[in-house]
């Protein structure tokens, strides 16, 4: 027996900030939820599933229209085997005020009011869930699971944060993985965490990641889990991609490079994360860092940064739109020469004036005459021009000097 475990598909959720690019083909980004919601469902078909359990966040929120809901229902009538529904913090009973009258009979959605258990006699299953109420769900609700049923495979459906150590989703129903083991289950299909993570497999423990990602903070393959289930125990949950594009960030480091080194590297990042799209168009964010003689020519030309990726993209046999390109490089630190080459120029310029040069030898007599005798004779002072000007070299390297100390 096998079942497919999936979560947090946003049905008809737009990707972020590409809604207004006229450069990307519409074909490419427009209905990309549907798209891999419908590949999930052909799986599901193709591997023959005993059921399919969606744990959280079917919907992005309240739908536009109906014709979200009627396209759920309609794939539902396709797979024509259970559907097993919870409802997790973006489609919570008080999130939703569109609903069709009836969903077609093969969906069971689990109880918003308590840990609602279903029973499959004929599969040797029981299914164990808890729909969120409302959006925020501060506790945790697993502790209201009920006890395995005895002689069952017992599957935990659980929206939740879990312990999220990377701390980038809402905190919703927090609990651990050890409490979740003690609970006796052989499964625990959880939701909310858009990348898959196995948390266990003794028992398992699994966020399948979200189905499709939709900005360049989901980047990698997408989809769902499924499980294989041999004389009453577990012994598969493999990822399986259905998403219809993917996301990359690209980091291109542009040190010391001129500009034939920068198009090798950017072609060097972008290859890689080609063939691992696996043959979907690429959505990309190109970020060009480091210290290089091209900063102010790539500051202004984002545009060409672009091109070069997608000719990279072309060449490696794939297709790739660049989400944004983002200049983050820095001019070289020039040397001290360089740095005070106008200094010195004025420096010099200085010994050509004849005011000048008579205004300094005058305070350069007034100095040599309040020194004591005994040193007049004995310190070099420059008394006139072809003296002053045999110290220039001197005099400008100790200026040089004071000026590049760090101050306090």
């Amino acid at each position: 027996m096998k079942f497919l475990h999936a979560a947090d598909i946003h049905l008809d959720s737009p990707l972020a900030g590409l809604h207004a690019r006229g450069d990307i083909p519409a074909e490419i980004i427009q209905g990309c939820t549907r798209r891999a919601f419908q590949a999930m469902i052909d799986l599901a078909i193709a591997e023959d599933v005993a059921f399919v359990v969606i744990a959280g966040d079917l919907y992005d929120g309240d739908w536009k229209d109906f014709s979200t809901g009627l396209f759920f229902a309609s794939q539902m009538r396709r797979l024509n085997r259970p559907c097993f529904l919870l409802r997790g913090n973006h489609d919570a009973q008080s999130v939703i005020t569109r609903s069709l009258n009836r969903l077609p009979d093969n969906v069971h959605e689990f109880s918003s009011r308590t840990c609602q258990s279903i029973a499959l006699a004929e599969l040797g299953v029981a299914l164990h869930g808890h729909s969120f109420p409302n959006r925020a769900v501060p506790e945790d609700l697993s502790a209201g699971y009920p006890a395995p049923a005895k002689g069952l495979l017992n599957i935990g459906v659980l929206h939740t944060s879990a312990e999220d150590p990377g701390g980038l989703h809402d905190r919703y129903a927090p609990c651990t993985a050890a409490a979740l083991a003690l609970k006796g289950y052989d499964y625990w299909a959880l939701g909310h965490i858009h990348e898959r993570r196995v948390l266990q497999e003794r028992p398992w423990i699994v966020f399948p990641g979200n189905l499709q990602g939709r900005h360049v903070q989901e980047t990698g393959a997408k989809g769902c889990t499924l499980v294989t289930v041999e004389d009453g125990r577990i012994v598969a949950a493999e990822h399986r991609s259905v998403d219809v594009l993917r996301w990359a960030l690209l980091e291109v480091d542009a040190t010391g490079a001129d500009l034939a080194t920068l198009t090798d590297r950017i072609g060097r990042a972008v290859t890689p994360a080609i063939a691992a799209a696996d043959g979907r168009p690429l959505l990309a964010r190109l970020v060009v860092t480091g210290e290089t003689d091209l900063h102010e020519r790539l500051r202004g030309d984002h545009e060409g940064v672009a091109a070069t990726a997608r000719d990279a993209a072309d060449a490696a046999g794939g297709t790739l739109h660049p989400e944004t390109v983002r200049i983050r490089t820095r001019a070289p630190a020039r040397g001290a020469e360089e740095r005070l080459a106008p200094l010195r120029t004025a420096f010099a310029a200085g010994l050509d004036d004849p005011e000048s040069v008579a205004a300094l030898l005058a305070h350069l007599a007034k100095l040599r005459a309040g020194l004591p005798p005994d040193l007049q004779a004995t310190v070099e002072i420059p008394l006139d021009e072809a003296a002053l000007r045999a110290f220039a070299d001197d005099a400008w390297a100790l200026a040089a000097s004071a000026l590049e100390e760090p101050r306090a």
